[in-house]
């Protein structure tokens, strides 16, 4: 082989190396997600930042937002594509008439209730005469009347302060409530900070509020492949999360920015699982079910028909044991 005809293979696979990446990236499907930067989200910070959505063809940029509502009402606004957010503002889109569509759920966790020592709170029944916090519209108001309920109690029994989260430890600290129902890392917080000062009360079981991933139906029916691939990439997530513990709780803890040592001790308290199943269908009529009850729904809404704002293909099509919901078709 003459000297001349080796250089031109030696320049031709040179340029095709450099080229390489440039077409790699060019085939990488790109795609928009809102996302509630909070260890709920743990599945798609995973994917994001162990490389799991690159690993299966995807660029996927991230907004982050402080709630569920925030990123939904993004995604329908057009600002984004996909959405993590929780039951509540699924149910309010639902029962607007958005025509979205909810691909599954990838974590729950339970809702809990803290309680100031000097209140004399020792169960549910305890709650009576109360001062009790809640967020409204939120997950947190469905299980605050659940856990009323629960201790044979009506709304008129105690007295109902609609806060923020982050606002709830500052009122409990100055004494202008006695008790609040929220989610974690915000319990958490309150008995670092107040130590013998607070108290969990035993409420497991009562509702779990759900984190989900959601999109629009026209993207999911002009995206099928990128849906795909980014389902696909949470399962591959959520597998390495369970093999890798200690790992997976550094990473979120780092994106999320908590320390670590704060989060350790409540991370089983999420469960992360990228699944469609009767829970969440129990979940999202549970709070539709309030939102007719309490007016707090559109004009002439009605309970939706929630196996309609499912979209199971795909997850189907990955992994039929994640779909398990009584009504599953196809």
């Amino acid at each position: 082989m003459s000297h001349a005809r080796t250089a031109a293979i030696t320049v031709a696979l040179v340029l095709s190396s450099l080229l390489r990446p440039q077409i790699a990236e060019a085939e990488m499907l790109k795609a928009r997600l809102a996302q509630n930067l909070g260890p709920i989200s743990g599945i798609v910070i995973v994917a994001k930042e162990k490389g799991f959505f690159e690993k299966h063809g995807l660029d996927i940029s991230v907004s982050n937002f402080t709630s569920g509502k925030q990123c939904l009402d993004t995604v329908v606004g057009g600002g984004a594509d996909i959405a993590t957010t929780a039951e509540a503002p699924v149910t309010a889109a639902a029962m607007a008439g958005q025509p979205i569509a909810f691909l599954a759920r990838m974590e729950y966790s339970d809702l809990k209730t803290v309680v100031a020592t000097k209140a004399g709170i020792k169960d549910k029944a305890g709650l009576k005469g109360k001062k009790i916090a809640f967020t409204a519209g939120t997950g947190s108001e469905v299980y605050t009347l659940a856990l009323l309920k629960a201790a044979g109690l009506k709304k008129d029994d105690v007295t109902l302060v609609n806060l923020r989260p982050q606002e709830m430890l500052p009122a409990l600290l100055s004494g202008s409530i006695d008790a609040f129902d929220t989610w974690e890392p915000h319990i958490a917080n309150a008995k670092k900070t107040l130590g013998a000062d607070v108290a969990e009360l035993d409420t497991k079981g009562i509702y779990s509020e759900t984190f989900n991933i959601v999109v629009m139906r026209d993207y999911l029916e002009k995206n099928g492949p990128l849906m795909e691939k980014f389902m696909a990439a949470m399962i591959a997530a959520e597998t390495w999360m369970k093999a890798n513990p200690e790992d997976a709780i550094t990473t979120v803890a780092k994106a999320v920015a908590i320390k670590r040592e704060d989060l350790a001790p409540i991370w089983n308290d999420y469960v992360y699982q990228v699944r469609l199943d009767d829970r969440q269908l129990d979940v999202l009529k549970t709070h539709a079910a309030w939102r007719l009850e309490s007016g707090n729904h559109p004009p002439g809404a009605t309970m939706p028909d929630f196996t309609k704002v499912f979209a199971p293909a795909i997850l189907k099509k990955l992994d039929p044991s994640r779909v398990t919901y009584t009504t599953a078709g196809g």
